[in-house]
């Protein structure tokens, strides 16, 4: 078993990654089964695309902004009560 991926797991987690991977298996076994025709399977694989592009780019949009956030110090201090 691959070694779990801490940096990306939250994110796999926010986007409900797994759900779409366990349905593409069982859209899979339903072609074979002829319970979904190759048009319909065709149109999910078509809608998990779109999926997995949108998590790549959330992921790296997310990296982007880390690697360039900066402290602020103003907000960093905590607030000073009267």
């Amino acid at each position: 078993m691959a070694e779990r991926d801490y940096v990306s797991t939250p994110v796999s987690d926010e986007l409900n990654l797994k759900d779409t991977i366990l349905g593409l298996s069982r859209d899979l076994q339903d072609l074979r089964a002829g319970k979904i025709s190759p048009a319909e399977a065709h149109a999910r694989a078509a809608v998990a695309k779109q999926i997995w592009n949108g998590a790549r780019i959330y992921q790296q949009a997310i990296k982007t902004m880390m690697g360039n956030a900066k402290p602020v110090q103003e907000i960093d201090k905590p607030e000073q009560v009267s």
